[in-house]
């Protein structure tokens, strides 16, 4: 597994930093880190961290909202969880599957429901 990781400018001038790539094997735990310039408090409906998912070819797909919450459609029992608090963020995949391959968004929206 190989995920592609950006680093963006996002609203609020709030600049999101990320590492370039991550590997990991099949079946093992990953984890993903997010910085985020300022600090974001994550229960503030005008500052959501999520996490997405984009597979090649797809439009992304929310994971993670306010850095823990499980999108809907995303089970409990999902291998993707989030955490963090403050600047420093993460999104976690255990048991790693070859379908988890592809580029993982850290961003914080200003407004929910989220538009981009």
């Amino acid at each position: 597994l190989t995920c592609k990781l950006l680093t963006f400018l996002i609203l609020g001038q709030v600049t999101v930093t990320q590492p370039g790539a991550v590997s990991a094997a099949l079946g093992a735990s990953v984890t993903i880190t997010c910085k985020t310039s300022q600090n974001v408090n994550v229960w503030d409906s005008k500052h959501i961290l999520a996490w997405l998912q984009q597979k090649d070819g797809e439009t992304p797909k929310l994971l993670i909202y306010w850095a823990n919450t499980r999108a809907s459609g995303i089970p409990v029992s999902s291998r993707f969880s989030g955490s963090g608090s403050g600047s420093d963020y993460t999104l976690t995949i255990s048991g790693v599957q070859a379908e988890d391959s592809g580029v993982y968004y850290c961003q914080q929206y200003t407004s929910f429901p989220f538009t981009q």
